[in-house]
């Protein structure tokens, strides 16, 4: 044979190979380590990528280098090495450091990390780095202030400051451990994600004062040791006593505390705590506890004397302020409010008299974050759900008339970060056909350059098809869904189908990003055989005050007659079997997938509840009272929600799921539930997971989504895909 045939030959051979390879490529399928816990497969990103203060340039981490590019141009340089950064901080004091640590930008030549109990400074131009603060190993809450020179911590139920050459500072000295400062109060409700506030210059820190001795102490019981122990927490049932939240300012220099005088009642909500820019007085939005009532108050910030209330906002539901006053720079009279008064979050220019100089944004659509200011204060960069419930874009809009201007360009959610000096933004988004893609933006809307791309890192694998689409409510309520169908979807054929759900507050399932907001299991599923199914019912977010109170005082109702008209949709579909449906959900889900296989008995063959809410009378006052009222407000209300009133009903096979230590949804309500099972001879199933809180992560999470995936494979006998 001569070498022209031989080489044709081994060309197709090759040939055939790689379409044997490409074709098995496609063919993959997702395990559950891949779909739950496999980092390759989520979309690249570009680790720590953050402005340099005081500057238009850039940095990020790639290959344990920091890397850095400026706005104006394509061209990327290293900055600095992971080992010199490491033998600088080795010649500070510093264990060697292997990945490269968080970095804190200062200015345009120097940062600060924060490793070890130990905040160092590192000097681009020296090449050196400095200890400048250090903090107790059992430190927990550490915030830096803004001259990143000084370190608020919480050790226990006290707080503490370190400065540079001086021995830390004990704040507060708290005996009685129900008394805790410094932490986030009010549990974490109304945007609170903190307890400490720095001011301006750092010389301050105002800090939250929780007393919880009225709190009737709720038992964790930690089953490590011989014998097990009791771990008692602070949890404020509904209708019960709840904790008294004062605000203390802390004085650097004379190390002395003034508290705001907030007043009475002690049962009220003191949140969105501000500095003024001149560090003389401190805006706190006090909401009392039926949560009707919002007063932005003025307390002058050295002795603590109550000024004056701003304004007020009422509504006969609740009011939930989750945002700070954001001042205009230059004009330390002026800031900008978010207020969701007209039924959707809108931004509003006041001056400190309380004075409203004019609103800057209104519509049928909500503001969902700000960015910053121009450098001149006459701009206000801004992400909204204009476009769409489903996308998040990003706006300029002038303080001086109002206009806004639309700047991200692609369809998508769209996440920003705006530049110190305010004319650049950096524009992390998504969309179905986009896994990830990073632009420079500048603040007139152009894309300066593409600094990622991501490619798809579920190329090699097979996917079912998603659809986004909407459906109506009973009302006439457009309600978001999303499908995921099988791979080699048959529409011939009659396929078993899971729902799942949320229904409640702060949570959207369906959005227009990578994955229309599913996730790798969802696919996992598909891939086996399910039609997977969710929908964003009214109660849920992104929609406007209406679209979410449409649940108030009766939790459970409303969502349980969006997501039936959800079933009923399915039902009209000819490749779905309607005597193979399954739902599943978690927290608020899983109060929902409780009522509906109770309200609703005939509907679903199977379901998994995990974390549920059963009994509204056994959750934390702050989220209950502001959906439901009080128990003795709205009897009714708790009566029709707490689920032991219908376990006689249960006609499907039901796996329930709890953590034992879950201090959110504590495991009181699952056992109740059980209890009352056993009770009335109703059968289910049940699991638990034993040292785990409300959610179970890490390596477990994989045993849990094998648990449930079992669960519905055994009870709706799906058909693997071949």
């Amino acid at each position: 044979m001569n070498l022209y045939y031989q080489a044709r030959r081994l060309t197709l051979f090759a040939l055939l190979v790689l379409a044997s390879l490409q074709l098995q490529a496609q063919g993959k399928l997702l395990s559950m380590e891949d779909a739950v816990i496999n980092p390759a497969l989520q979309p690249e990103n570009l680790r720590q990528l953050t402005w340099v203060a005081g500057t238009d340039e850039y940095t990020f981490v790639k290959d344990n280098d920091l890397v850095r590019g400026k706005a104006t141009s394509s061209k990327q340089t290293t900055l600095l090495t992971l080992d010199k950064l490491s033998s600088a901080l080795e010649a500070a004091g510093a264990q060697p450091v292997k990945s490269f640590p968080v970095i804190e930008w200062v200015s345009g030549n120097i940062f600060v990390v924060n490793l070890q109990n130990n905040v160092y400074r590192y000097d681009l131009n020296s090449g050196k780095a400095k200890q400048v603060a250090s903090y107790a190993v059992e430190a927990q809450n550490v915030e830096l202030d803004p001259t990143k020179q000084r370190v608020a911590y919480t050790k226990g139920n006290n707080l503490f400051v370190s400065t540079t050459g001086a021995a830390d500072v004990a704040v507060t000295s708290e005996a009685n451990e129900a008394i805790v400062n410094g932490q986030a109060a009010h549990r974490s409700e109304f945007g609170i994600s903190k307890g400490t506030f720095w001011s301006p210059s750092g010389n301050n820190l105002a800090f939250y004062r929780m007393d919880q001795t009225m709190v009737t102490d709720y038992p964790l019981v930690d089953i490590a040791p011989l014998p097990a122990q009791v771990n008692n927490i602070k949890y404020p049932m509904a209708g019960g006593k709840s904790h008294h939240v004062t605000v203390g300012v802390y004085n650097l220099n004379s190390k002395k505390t003034t508290y705001l005088k907030t007043g009475e009642p002690a049962e009220q909500y003191l949140t969105n705590i501000t500095w003024s820019p001149d560090e003389k007085h401190i805006y706190v939005a006090i909401v009392n506890r039926d949560q009707n009532h919002m007063k932005l108050n003025q307390y002058n910030a050295a002795t603590g004397e109550f000024v004056k209330t701003l304004f007020e906002e009422k509504h006969e539901k609740y009011v939930e302020p989750e945002h700070g006053l954001y001042f205009v720079p230059g004009k330390s009279n002026q800031f900008v409010w978010i207020s969701e008064r007209t039924g959707f979050d809108h931004l509003y220019l006041y001056d400190t008299n309380g004075k409203l100089i004019h609103p800057l944004t209104k519509g049928n659509w909500m503001v969902t974050d700000i960015h910053g200011f121009s450098k001149d204060g006459k701009e206000l960069y801004f992400t909204s759900t204009a476009e769409s419930p489903l996308e998040r874009h990003i706006y300029k809009v002038s303080l001086a008339n109002a206009r806004a201007k639309r700047l991200s360009q692609d369809k998508g959610v769209h996440a920003a970060t705006l530049s110190t000096d305010g004319k650049y933004l950096l524009d992390n988004y998504s969309n179905p056909a986009t896994p990830r893609k990073i632009v420079v933006l500048s603040n007139e809307g152009k894309v300066r350059q593409t600094l990622l791309t991501a490619k798809n890192p579920l190329a090699e694998y097979t996917l079912g098809e998603t659809t986004v689409s909407s459906i109506k409510a009973d009302d006439g309520t457009e309600l978001y869904t999303r499908m995921i169908t099988p791979p080699n979807f048959d529409k011939n054929k009659k396929y078993p189908v899971v729902v799942y759900l949320y229904g409640g507050p702060h949570l959207q399932l369906i959005t227009n990003n990578w994955l229309s907001g599913a996730n790798l299991w969802m696919h996992l599923m598909a891939q086996k055989g399910y039609i997977v199914f969710s929908m964003d019912s009214r109660g849920s977010s992104g929609r406007g005050l209406a679209f979410e109170q449409a649940t108030f005082r009766q939790m459970g109702t409303v969502e349980m007659a969006d997501q039936l008209q959800g079933v009923k949709y399915l039902s009209s579909l000819p490749y779905v079997d309607e005597s193979r449906m399954g739902i599943h959900g978690w927290s608020y889900g899983g109060f929902m997938t409780t009522t509906i296989m109770l309200k609703s008995p005939e509907t679903f063959k199977v379901a998994v509840a995990g974390g549920p809410v059963i009994d509204w009378n056994y959750y934390e006052i702050m989220y209950t009272e502001r959906y439901m009222d009080s128990p003795e407000q709205n009897t009714e209300g708790y009566k029709n929600a707490n689920l032991l009133n219908f376990v006689p009903n249960l006609k499907g096979k039901l796996l329930m799921i709890h953590g034992t230590v879950d201090d959110v949804v504590v495991w009181q309500h699952s056992l109740a539930f059980l209890k009352k099972a056993v009770d009335e001879g109703v059968l289910l199933d049940y699991f638990v997971y034993p040292g785990h809180p409300h959610n179970v992560r890490g390596k477990d999470r994989v045993h849990l989504m094998r648990k449930i995936t079992q669960y519905f494979d055994e009870n709706l006998k799906a058909t693997p895909q071949q």
